[in-house]
């Protein structure tokens, strides 16, 4: 009795973040399209809303409703171990957290969307050409991380991360965010392995979770990464819930899907992640005409998942319209698989009742597990056979490809320009998660699908297989990221790090169960299997989880924000720093910035150019400021005076090798006033 209550409470706990994050969301996105996200209003509508997405999706488990939440039992202990790891992960990475602020890649870029909604509420963001004396050719707004409009510019990046992250700046701690929300994915992740492998594995799943360096990573600092986790692995956790109630129905399926489609709300990759959750709700639909229970859950699981996923790609459409045009290469073929999937499931369901008569081949189970070994020993020997390259077709190709050789000269490697290094992703997770969890995981993967190939069972891991499955080798086989290590552990995070896990502890689970000659041997087996599943990502993560990086810069920004004066229009003359400071001017320091059109393939814009900038800066009754990272390159056009002198430490770059420290980062920005 102790342990379903404690186990009850486990569940719920482990649900409660994804259904307060899809309420918080549900609520914010709104009040962002109609130019009213502020504290207030965002208070009102978004706490009730994700209080009641919460009592929603856990009531049935809290009264202990028969069959809602029932898989997982656990001790009071097992709780309390995984809610101490949770809450060890969310003080450690508040204490380490990063400040990037400086727009040198996505997480400033996060922070500076989240800045300027939290303290403006509306998109797109005014360019202010007025201060400028008008829009003239040789000036532009946009900047790294920003999309020019008519009138203004649009942030990068999908809305739902600054929606929440906007939070941390209301309640002037910016950095505290990420690292909540990365406890909060533990419990998420500890509450999966709980109800698929069972309690007892559920701290040791929630701790090899917890330290891993990708996860550490992205938990100090703005990244999609998590909140999309928290939403992806919530929402798996509810599916289950849903089939095994009581009585399964748009009570249980509606929550679960809404809350799996609004991850496309957090990243546009969010519509590859819950593909298979089409084609499940197409299954339980199927289902239902055979008078099994579980099918009541199909057509609301369908329903919440494209309400959630159609409110993704709506606000993908009206407020990052120019980066879903950028991503139109991978997103179109997304939305057409989307779509014949949808168009096939009455199909399916049609000619589901010829289809349960088929009896599949008794070699189909064994083939299917073997099949799991192969592709996974494939993608681990594929360095050995196959070299990723890319030539340069456009111009962030080839500004990629200049950054990758500089890494490359830095790494001591041989300069190949044009290299993407996707061929070691499968290495990525072992560095991160170990040798042992991988292999636990392939054996785990080949032993449940032969079960489910076989006779359809355990049924409840049919959608969680099916979405590790497909995530883990679509993102290794196509990472789509600059592949400097730690920065590509990202990709890794929002379903194959903790789905790996989940399923290593479930195979360990599975190999303490074979028959074992003696008691003792189970035991020391056990604890063995605990060590090579925890030690490996500790040893990885050690080097630099003790070292936060980019300190300073909120001091730093700070000080050049006051130091700008007032009535000023911010001209930057140089590439590198407009390309940081642009969208940080305008949206931290409250001041109008432009960047001076630059010759192709020159760094520094043309002196005549400036000067003429300045005068129409000074015909609209401005102040005309130039900034720029060097003197020389400022002092043309007044006396030059530094306003940032940032010294501070960045993560490493590397190619070939787990990341094992930092690098330094120096960050000079000259001003003078004209």
């Amino acid at each position: 009795m102790e342990r379903d209550r404690s186990g009850r409470v486990l569940a719920a706990l482990s649900v409660s973040p994804a259904l307060a994050l899809a309420g918080w969301l549900l609520a914010g996105l709104p009040l962002l399209l109609a130019g009213r996200f502020a504290p207030l209003p965002a208070v009102l509508l978004g706490v009730p809303a994700a209080a009641l997405l919460c009592w929603a999706g856990t009531r049935d488990v809290l009264r202990g409703r028969r069959g809602a939440g029932q898989g997982v039992q656990a001790t009071p202990w097992q709780v309390a171990g995984v809610v101490a790891v949770a809450a060890g992960s969310g003080v450690f990475n508040v204490v380490m957290h990063a400040e990037q602020l400086l727009v040198r890649r996505d997480p400033a870029t996060y922070a500076q969307y989240a800045a300027w909604i939290a303290g403006h509420g509306s998109l797109p963001i005014p360019d202010q050409a007025a201060a400028f004396g008008g829009h003239h050719p040789s000036l532009y707004f946009d900047s790294v991380g920003t999309y020019a409009v008519d009138g203004g510019v649009v942030p990068q990046f999908m809305p739902g991360p600054p929606l929440v992250f906007a939070i941390g700046d209301w309640l002037g701690a910016p950095f505290a965010v990420p690292a909540v929300l990365g406890a909060l994915a533990v419990l998420t992740v500890a509450g999966v392995a709980a109800r698929l492998a069972g309690g007892r594995w559920a701290v040791l799943a929630a701790a090899a979770f917890a330290v891993s360096l990708p996860i550490l990573y992205t938990s100090r600092t703005t990244f999609s990464e998590i909140p999309s986790l928290i939403l992806l692995f919530g929402g798996l956790a509810l599916a289950q819930d849903a089939i095994e109630a009581e009585r399964p129905g748009w009570r249980q399926g509606l929550p679960a899907g809404l809350v799996l489609g609004l991850a496309v709300l957090v990243r546009v990759d969010g519509l590859r992640d819950v593909l298979p959750v089409l084609a499940y709700a197409g299954l339980l639909v199927a289902m239902r005409r055979s008078g099994r229970p579980q099918g009541a859950v199909g057509v609301p699981l369908l329903a919440g998942l494209v309400a959630g996923a159609g409110l993704g790609l709506l606000a993908a459409y009206v407020l990052a319209r120019p980066y879903l045009e950028y991503l139109s290469g991978s997103v179109r073929p997304l939305l057409l698989i989307c779509a014949v999937v949808l168009v096939l499931t009455p199909v399916g369901v049609a000619v589901a009742p010829r289809l349960a008569r088929f009896r599949p081949p008794r070699w189909l189970p064994t083939a299917g597990a073997a099949l799991v070994v192969l592709v996974m020993a494939g993608l681990y020997a594929r360095p050995w056979f196959q070299t990723v390259t890319r030539k340069a077709t456009n111009l962030d190709d080839a500004r990629t490809a200049e950054f990758i050789a500089q890494i490359q000269q830095a790494n001591g490697l041989p300069v190949q320009a044009d290299r993407l290094y996707f061929e070691l992703s499968l290495h990525w997770v072992t560095w991160y998660i170990g040798i042992p969890a991988v292999v636990l995981a392939t054996v785990a993967a080949a032993v449940l699908l032969r079960r489910l190939l076989r006779d359809g069972r355990p049924f409840v891991w049919l959608l969680p297989l099916a979405m590790i499955g497909w995530t883990t080798v679509t993102t290794l086989l196509r990472p789509e990221i600059t592949p400097d290590q730690p920065w590509a552990s990202r990709r890794l995070v929002p379903v194959v790090i903790p789905g790996l896990i989940v399923l290593a502890v479930w195979g360990l689970g599975w190999l303490r169960e074979r028959s074992w000659p003696r008691e003792r041997v189970r035991r020391w087996a056990t604890v063995a299997g605990v060590l090579l599943v925890l030690a490996p990502p500790v040893v990885t993560s050690i080097g630099t989880a003790f070292t936060p990086v980019e300190r300073g810069e909120a001091a730093a920004v700070r000080s050049m924000c006051a130091a700008l004066p007032a009535g000023a229009s911010v001209l930057f003359v140089e590439r590198v720093t407009g390309d940081r400071f642009t969208q940080l001017v305008r949206g931290m320091c409250g001041r109008p910035a432009a960047q001076v059109t630059r010759p192709p393939g020159a760094d520094l814009a043309a002196e005549p150019e400036i000067r003429a900038a300045v005068e129409r800066v000074r015909a609209a009754g401005r102040v005309p400021v130039v900034l720029a990272a060097d003197p020389a390159q400022v002092a043309p056009y007044g006396t030059p005076r530094q306003i940032m002198g940032l010294v501070t430490r960045q993560d490493e770059r590397s190619l070939v090798d787990p990341p094992n420290g930092t690098w330094s980062l120096r960050v000079n920005v000259w001003m003078a006033v004209g």
